[in-house]
C-alpha cells in the first residue's frame, strides 16, 4: 500500500508539484455544481404566477378602451340626457324614458366580459319589463352598424342597442373600461354604477333598486294639485 508520502516524494521526482490534499491524507474535494440555466426560483415563479393571474383576472373583468377622458359622474345626479340612433333606425332619447327604471350598458362587439353579461340582460329584461324595466345597450366601438346588428341578433338581444358616440361617452365620465353599466331610477336619477362584469345576483339588486323609485311628478300634476287646493280630512 502505497503512503501519502511516497506520493509525495514520486510526484516530487517527477518533477510536478504534488496535490495540496496528497499531502493531507485526505481525497480531493468536489465543488458544488453550477446552477443550470434553465433553474427558477421558486419565489420567482410565485411572483410570476400571481402577476400572470391578476393580468387575466382583469382582463375578463373588464376590458380598456381607448380614449375616454370625461368628468366623473356621480351618483344621485341626473342621468345626461342625449339621442342615439338605434338598429332600427330610430332615435331614442334618454329622457323619453322617464318613468321606466333603466339600465344603461356601454358595452363593444371585441368585448370579453360584456359578451358574458349580456344574456342576463336578455332573462332580466323579460323578467322585469312588465315592472317598468327598460334595458338601453349603447355600443362604443368602430364595427359598422350591420357587424353590431349582426352581433346582436346572433345574442338574442331583446332590448334597443344604441349606435354610441363619444361624446355620449364624455357624458358619463368618459367610459374608460367596458362593460360599464348605469342603472337610473323612475325620476331620471342615477341610483347605482357597475364598472367591469359582476355577478347576475348583483346586477339584479341593482335593477330592483332602480325598480323602487317613484316617478317625478309632472309639472302639470303639480299646477292641478296647487289648483284643487288641500285635501279635506
Amino acid at each position: 500500500m502505497e503512503t501519502s508520502q511516497g506520493t509525495v516524494e514520486s510526484a516530487q521526482s517527477a518533477g510536478q508539484p504534488p496535490h495540496p490534499s496528497a499531502s493531507q491524507g485526505n481525497p480531493p474535494s468536489s465543488a458544488p455544481p453550477p446552477p443550470s440555466k434553465g433553474s427558477r426560483s421558486p419565489l420567482v415563479l410565485v411572483v410570476v404566477a400571481f402577476v400572470v393571474a391578476l393580468m387575466l383576472y382583469f382582463g375578463y373583468h373588464k376590458a380598456r378602451r381607448p380614449g375616454g377622458a370625461g368628468e366623473h359622474i356621480a351618483q344621485s345626479t341626473v342621468a345626461p340626457d342625449f339621442s342615439l340612433e338605434s338598429l332600427d333606425g330610430n332615435t331614442l332619447r334618454l329622457s323619453d324614458l322617464r318613468g321606466k327604471a333603466v339600465l344603461l350598458n356601454f358595452w363593444a362587439t371585441w368585448c370579453g366580459p360584456c359578451k358574458i353579461e349580456m344574456p342576463w340582460f336578455v332573462d332580466l329584461q323579460k323578467q322585469y319589463g312588465s315592472q317598468g324595466l327598460q334595458i338601453v345597450g349603447v355600443a362604443m366601438d368602430d364595427a359598422s352598424k350591420e357587424d353590431i346588428g349582426k352581433f346582436a341578433k346572433d345574442m338574442g338581444v331583446n332590448y334597443p342597442i344604441l349606435i354610441g358616440k363619444e361624446s355620449v361617452g364624455d357624458q358619463y365620465g368618459g367610459v374608460p373600461a367596458l362593460p360599464e353599466t348605469f342603472l337610473i331610477s323612475r325620476d331620471g336619477k342615477i341610483v347605482d354604477k357597475i364598472i367591469g362584469l359582476r355577478g347576475k345576483a348583483d346586477i339584479e339588486e341593482a335593477v330592483k333598486k332602480a325598480l323602487d323609485t317613484q316617478p317625478a311628478k309632472s309639472q302639470a300634476s303639480v299646477d292641478k294639485g296647487r289648483e284643487n287646493g288641500p285635501v279635506p280630512k
